[in-house]
């Protein structure tokens, strides 16, 4: 990850020049921050400040054990039972469960609803979450109506726990150039051999791998945890790829 970056702890107050400014955009503040009127922004923890201009958005990236649900915060979550009105999912260890509505998912109504078991995967935003509150959870854009790739996670695959720092930077953008996280681009590359694979990365330390394929799902997954135990840069992914496929055949 870049060096540039500025390190803030709690409690600072950040200069107004690191902070973006879009002539249309609001400003969206991310997980480790907070908004004390009238103008001050200051961190609730420590680690290295990041913007992102375009979108007019700025967060703390800082690694932590445990999830702390954010509105926003694209997630996987895992359904643990159903009442009459919204699903009760698990979110990580030591999170309180979260309700997803059964009529939160796109064209859903009383009758087309997705039906969802327990143990069944979704791919969902947070659309609320505050302290005094059990997190709520969403498979649609609220003012457009569409999935936009949110909703049940079907095919062949598995999930892998990385850490909160890690999910945060493969969620990035362009995780290869902003992040150091080249891992899954080489994978599916010439240095892997093109392993065919996809994947959903949730902001809640949760990777699940989906591939017709068993191996591959158990390559990409223990170079994803992997990378992330070890704290590997860009080489260090590349011999890990290289190893880890001269294994599998």
């Amino acid at each position: 990850m870049s060096n540039d970056r500025p390190l803030v702890l709690p409690g600072e107050t950040i200069d107004l020049s690191l902070i973006p400014s879009h002539p249309k955009n609001p400003l969206r503040l991310g997980p480790g921050l907070r908004h004390i009127p009238p103008s001050d922004i200051v961190p609730t923890a420590a680690g290295e400040l990041i913007t992102n201009p375009v979108k007019n958005s700025m967060w703390v990236e800082y690694n932590s054990n445990r999830y702390i649900p954010s509105q926003n915060d694209i997630i996987l979550a895992q359904i643990l039972r159903s009442t009459s009105d919204f699903y009760l999912c698990s979110l990580a260890p030591h999170t309180p469960p979260a309700t997803l509505p059964h009529l939160a998912f796109e064209g859903a109504t009383k009758k087309t609803r997705p039906v969802l078991l327990p143990g069944q995967l979704v791919y969902a935003r947070v659309s609320l979450a505050n302290a005094h509150m059990d997190p709520e959870l969403e498979c649609v854009h609220a003012s457009t109506g569409k999935a936009d790739g949110l909703g049940p996670i079907t095919g062949t695959g598995c999930i892998f726990d990385v850490s909160l720092g890690f999910a945060r930077r493969l969620l990035m953008a362009r995780p290869a150039q902003d992040g150091g996280l080249a891992v899954l681009e080489m994978l599916g590359g010439e240095e892997g051999g093109g392993m065919a694979f996809e994947t959903a990365v949730g902001r809640n330390g949760r990777v699940w791998v989906g591939s017709a394929s068993a191996r591959t799902v158990v390559v990409v997954g223990r170079a994803l945890q992997e990378t992330d135990r070890g704290r590997l840069g860009v080489e260090g992914q590349r011999r890990l790829v290289k190893k880890l496929v001269r294994e599998m055949s």
